[in-house]
């Protein structure tokens, strides 16, 4: 491969600033870990912004979450088409393999996927409406929230349109015959989270009520 290039240096520093500190103080910790493989309690699937930190939000150690992050939060229903389905993947990993008790969908505010998927269906964005967009076809997945959003201004409905991912994907999730069962036999249980990056609200989602209320 002739393309790759070494590691950018502030990278470098960072990484040997952390194995002489975390790792050190903690090096019989992780050895453990490599040893015992893991035994995460939970999984989430987030997105892949940047500013959405899983593991500070919930004060989480190394080996507690088994976390998947893709574009806008999402989970497809399931459709083993043979295609490649990196989520779907990790989805039934973290059940039948690791056996988590707890999987979290976590949305947020201001997502940039979210945002797209709205262009798209408002008739702003036609390059993701090309057939070659992966961004495109990943966001069909949300088109179904896009359709239901209520009336009101654009931030209003993005913010619904966020949150309404988290619901598709939760709804998308019990698609699949080996999360349903484990959720009707009471070995896992499912939950939809959204994040205010802004304030550091987090929101859980109430099937009852079909709204989301602050934790």
């Amino acid at each position: 491969m002739q393309h790759a290039r070494p590691l950018p240096a502030y990278l470098v520093n960072r990484y040997h600033g952390w194995k002489a500190t975390i790792y050190t103080e903690n090096r019989s910790w992780y050895r453990r870990l490599a040893e015992d493989g893991q035994h995460p309690r939970s999984m989430v699937i987030s997105c892949c912004d940047s500013r959405v930190h899983v593991t500070a939000i919930f004060g989480a150690d190394q080996g507690e979450f088994f976390i998947h992050r893709n574009i806008a939060n999402l989970v497809p229903p399931f459709n083993p088409d043979g295609h490649h389905h990196g989520t779907s993947a990790a989805v039934e990993y973290a059940i039948t393999g690791l056996k988590v008790a707890h999987l979290i969908v976590l949305g947020h505010s201001g997502c940039g996927g979210v945002e797209g998927c709205y262009n798209m269906c408002s008739g702003r964005a036609p390059e993701l409406e090309e057939s070659s967009s992966f961004v495109g076809r990943w966001m069909d997945i949300l088109r179904p929230g896009y359709a239901a959003l209520p009336e009101g201004d654009d931030a209003t409905r993005k913010t619904a349109l966020e949150k309404a991912s988290v619901v598709i994907s939760l709804e998308n999730l019990m698609t699949f015959p080996f999360v349903k069962s484990a959720v009707e036999s009471e070995r896992l249980s499912i939950h939809g989270l959204w994040n205010d990056i802004g304030e550091g609200g987090l929101e859980a989602y109430d099937p009852q009520k079909e709204s989301f209320y602050p934790i």
